[in-house]
């Protein structure tokens, strides 16, 4: 199918051309075509578009949102100029006209990016939940000093193609959501050893989850390592029970739970086990995000209406904004 797109080129459209003119009638005569008068082909608007499959379609709309956010300046002339390879003039006699903007707009759930120089414009939104489409749409081939002729279609193909690839490597996104995903997700849901076992997974929030969190996080449990009744003691403490009312064999469960995800490692030899650096930051960041993020959050959106908190008003004003844009349609 790509053969069959980069084989179509002035040729082809103008055979096109000549077929429909030899059928349809037209003010041309066999004489005036013998004497040199014919219709030709100008380029009024031409599309380019680049469709990359994603392998994990689910993933896909956090990966373009993202995109958005870290490339809403991309319509700055600094950042325009890096796409097409053009030198933008800002002042002197014959600056170059603008504007110059970065756009997001919605349609229906879907968001689309788009980016404008001169009568150039580049738009990227991610279709039907599959792929990420980038189409750059030329609509005057003399933005970049090339005649509206079809001859000149290899030349502005080369424009087209080149401005698309180059907007895909300004995208540089400083994390990867999908890798996220695929992070929290080894962590949360349930896994299948090579031996058929399923081992549960540690479901955030879970009170249960944050104790052995936590417990990776206590001092103790880092020189020389921990056993499963230390272990045992250190959660029974953060969930408020009495430690003789937790059995060795539940602990095993969570040092089991613990072990499959790499977050511990047991010491050779021995009975004990160690805290590894991926565990040690997995644990930080969670229960971080536990204890300063949603445990916040929540509260000052369950504190009553009367109570001044920044997050409840914000959430109040957005609902009232939206109340009266519904009123006023």
């Amino acid at each position: 199918m790509q053969a069959i797109c980069d084989g179509l080129g002035p040729e082809q459209i103008d055979g096109l051309l000549r077929k429909w003119l030899a059928l349809l009638p037209h003010p041309f005569s066999a004489a005036d075509r013998a004497a040199g008068y014919r219709y030709d082909i100008s380029m009024l608007q031409v599309e380019f578009s680049l469709t990359q499959m994603l392998d994990k379609p689910v993933s896909g709309r956090v990966f373009f949102e993202q995109v958005i956010r870290d490339n809403l300046d991309i319509g700055r002339p600094d950042q325009v100029s890096l796409i097409f390879h053009r030198r933008l003039m800002r002042r002197g006699p014959h600056p170059t006209p603008g504007p110059f903007r970065t756009r997001v707009i919605t349609s229906g759930v879907t968001p689309s990016l788009h980016v404008a120089y001169k009568r150039t414009t580049i738009k990227q939104y991610h279709k039907e939940g599959k792929a990420l489409r980038t189409e750059t749409t030329i609509n005057n081939t003399r933005d970049f000093g090339i005649g509206k002729r079809l001859t000149n279609l290899p030349a502005l193909r080369e424009i087209g193609f080149t401005a698309n690839r180059r907007l895909l490597c300004v995208q540089q996104l400083g994390h990867d959501p999908i890798t996220g995903t695929d992070a929290l997700a080894a962590i949360t849901a349930t896994l299948t050893t090579a031996t058929g076992a399923r081992i549960p997974g540690l479901r955030f929030a879970d009170q249960h989850t944050h104790a052995l969190l936590s417990a990776l996080l206590i001092f103790r449990c880092h020189p020389h390592g921990f056993t499963n009744k230390d272990l045992r003691t250190y959660t029974a403490e953060l969930r408020g029970l009495d430690p003789s009312t937790v059995t060795a064999g539940q602990i095993t469960y969570d040092l089991r739970r613990l072990k499959h995800r790499g977050l511990i490692t047991r010491v050779p030899g021995t009975h004990r086990y160690r805290v590894t650096d991926h565990g040690l930051d997995t644990a930080k960041f969670l229960t971080c995000v536990q204890d300063r993020v949603l445990r916040c959050g929540l509260a000052e959106l369950a504190a009553a209406p009367t109570t001044p908190r920044g997050l409840r008003s914000a959430a109040t004003a957005y609902r009232t904004a939206v109340e009266n844009l519904t009123t006023a349609a």
